[in-house]
């Protein structure tokens, strides 16, 4: 038993020890990678005329990649959505991914009076933005399920089908999208949502590479991080009005941003 132990924890660090991945985009495309938004149409419509024009002479594929966390904290979540669905990039095939705000706005809609917490930290806005009056975070259970059915009364279909269709991850070269991060020491394609959405620790801090090179949200952080196995774009537009898109062609890396 203690030799199955043993090979079965020295496979285990195999699998966990990932040799260095070198940046990499398929050839003759260009991505265009968006951090969390939270409520900023200012700046995302900033940010679109940006991409838009930086890839004019680009006369491959192209793409953009939204991280999640398109609504919440800033006043305009419902019009970050409106501009998402009614004047996209041209010319782009879209990625939209979920960000904890959005799964968090949909358990909502499922089950009020367990997701309380959700109108604390950034809902109340985006209620206010569909027209649903909060004065202040309420404290009965019966408050909670009035602004749920409130908000599934003036919530577009469209926006709904939106924020349910959003996908946990995606995967382009030798790239991995995701929300918030991964757990460590678990195979990128046995990641679970939990992680995925929420995670900070131990992912911010891991050292090893994994087999991609992780792109996401999620943690606020001044300027870019890029670290050899992640890089990380939230720059808090919400907060700083500074909204970073990562741009990456064949092995390049590149940024472009706009501030309030």
């Amino acid at each position: 038993m203690r030799i199955k132990r043993a090979i079965k924890k020295l496979l285990a660090i195999g699998r966990n020890n990932h040799p260095p991945v070198m940046p990499s985009c398929p050839h003759g495309e260009r991505i265009y990678c968006i951090g969390d938004i939270h409520g900023r149409v200012d700046l995302l419509q900033q940010l679109h005329a940006a991409v838009a024009k930086d890839a004019a002479d680009h006369m491959g594929s192209r793409k953009v990649i939204y991280l999640g966390d398109f609504i919440d904290r800033g006043e305009e979540s419902r019009a970050v959505i409106d501009f998402l669905l009614n004047k996209p990039l041209q010319g782009f095939e879209a990625i939209y991914l979920r960000g904890n705000h959005e799964q968090t706005m949909l358990d909502f809609l499922q089950r009020a009076e367990t997701s309380q917490g959700w109108l604390a930290y950034g809902g109340a806005a985006t209620l206010v933005s569909y027209g649903v009056k909060v004065a202040k975070i309420p404290a009965r259970k019966e408050d909670y399920i009035w602004l749920q059915q409130e908000l599934a009364t003036r919530l577009p279909e469209a926006h709904l089908e939106f924020l349910q269709n959003t996908r946990l991850s995606y995967s382009c070269g030798s790239y991995y999208f995701v929300h918030a991060g991964v757990r460590p020491g678990t195979a990128l394609n046995q990641q679970v949502p939990k992680d995925q959405l929420w995670i900070r620790e131990p992912f911010l801090s891991c050292r090893k590479h994994y087999e991609q090179i992780i792109v996401h949200g999620h943690t606020i952080c001044e300027e870019p991080q890029i670290r050899h196995n992640r890089i990380g774009i939230d720059t808090g537009a919400y907060m700083g009005g500074k909204l970073t898109a990562l741009v990456l062609e064949q092995n390049t890396r590149r940024f472009i941003q706009t501030h309030a």
